[in-house]
């Protein structure tokens, strides 16, 4: 079974870049403190790598 990641929003992205913003937005988190969950792939990685400052990540 593939691993998941939970990813959690921590900080706001409100004031930084905009490729930030889409990042988070594309990883589909809208407020401070929702969390999705993403079957772990390099792809997801990258972006959770650009918001490491905004996010928690748990594996599952």
């Amino acid at each position: 079974m593939a691993k998941k990641l939970k990813i959690t929003l921590m900080k706001s992205p409100i004031g930084q870049q905009p490729k930030t913003r889409a990042t988070v937005r594309g990883l589909g988190l809208r407020k401070i403190r929702q969390s999705v969950e993403h079957a772990d792939s390099p792809d997801i990685r990258g972006m959770i790598d650009r918001v490491r400052h905004l996010v928690e990540v748990e594996e599952q």
